[in-house]
């Protein structure tokens, strides 16, 4: 028996009419996804709304975005591109980002530290691109495709001019195996909680280190049934944990290495932006500019600072649990800052809420 193909997700991120919808839908076209004659009715439907890439963006709308490669088998999820929605984005990011029109997406996921990355091609715009951010784009490789006409998806175009390099569908099986972190403690940050008739609470999250229950890994989204807890008691950014095993703590405060990415003005002690880390999504202060590191441009303004939350947050150190440990800060409605944690202070459990069901049970 063959070995099983690994699970992954991909994470189609961009602007508005960017064409994110059309490229991937066009590729699970190709890949058999779709029958061909609900394409040849959606771009007669297409054409009469004078919309004709529509064709291959309502596939998303009409099934679950699946697709298999020789190593994979892969689930797309299409992001939301408006810049109001970017927040959603950054709640999980992405193993792989296809097409950019401007430069907060792929930068904001180069600071989550998004291990690949694949961009469209236009001659034009890669000379742009790389002359602007070569920099961030040293170990990211281009694909020259069509989103609309189907070029280099998965059969290879030799065209002169073209950099030349792998397909769309080739590039995807040159993604390294995602790192599931399994024999760290548990973390895993609530994403939304319910109450099931006959089950109870049931907190749904993402396990992004160690095991929720044997045999299990890290990498997947779990619901699990809490006892003695109602619902009104969980939100969304909390952090379920072991409690045997390095269990996760209320931060007092944090320092982090922060770059200010895109601020009009001038960010001093006690700024208070919003942080989105895992899916938390709550202010914190800055509470103190710790020192400056001038290796960037003014533009590009690092910073070791130290942070406060103003509720309730877990956060841990990148170095232990990474996908704890970064984060974006949002201000304006824009992405203002990225950056990663490299101390916390936490404080004494002692003193956290007990519901009166659990402590009932005690």
């Amino acid at each position: 028996m063959g070995k099983e193909k690994v699970h992954i997700n991909i994470v189609v991120i961009g602007h508005v009419d960017s064409g994110k919808s059309t490229t991937t839908g066009h590729l699970i076209y190709k890949l058999g996804g779709i029958d061909k004659r609900v394409i040849e009715r959606f771009e007669k439907e297409a054409a009469e709304m004078n919309k004709r890439s529509f064709k291959y963006a309502w596939v998303l709308d009409k099934l679950k975005a699946e697709l298999e490669t020789n190593k994979y088998y892969c689930t797309v999820i299409d992001a939301p591109g408006h810049r109001d929605f970017i927040k959603n984005m950054i709640t999980g990011p992405p193993r792989l980002i296809v097409p950019c029109s401007s430069l907060t997406p792929p930068l904001v996921a180069l600071r989550l530290e998004s291990p690949r990355m694949v961009r469209p091609y236009s001659k034009a715009r890669y000379d742009e691109i790389v002359k602007e951010v070569g920099s961030y784009l040293k170990k990211i490789p281009f694909v020259p495709i069509s989103g609309f006409e189907g070029d280099n998806m998965i059969e290879r175009v030799d065209e002169p001019g073209l950099v030349q390099g792998p397909t769309l569908l080739e590039a995807l099986d040159q993604i390294n195996e995602p790192k599931r972190p399994s024999d760290k403690p548990l973390r895993l940050p609530l994403q939304d909680v319910y109450k099931i008739g006959g089950i109870g609470t049931v907190p749904v999250g993402r396990v992004e280190t160690g095991v929720l229950k044997p045999g299990g890994a890290a990498g997947r989204q779990r619901g699990f049934n809490v006892k003695n807890v109602a619902v009104k008691d969980l939100k969304r950014g909390y952090v379920a944990s072991n409690s045997k095993d390095d269990p996760a703590k209320e931060a007092a405060n944090f320092t982090a290495q922060v770059i200010i990415m895109n601020h009009p003005g001038q960010i001093g002690n006690g700024y208070a932006p919003v942080l989105d880390c895992h899916t938390s999504h709550i202010a914190v202060k800055f509470s103190e500019l710790l020192t400056k590191i001038d290796r960037l441009s003014q533009e590009r303004r690092r910073w070791v600072v130290k942070m406060i939350p103003t509720k309730p947050m877990v956060v841990e150190t990148f170095s232990e649990y990474p996908p704890l440990g970064r984060f974006a800060v949002r201000d304006m409605r824009q992405t203002v800052a990225v950056g990663v944690i490299k101390s916390v202070e936490k404080k004494d459990p002692t003193g956290a809420k007990v519901t009166k069901a659990a402590a009932k049970k005690k």
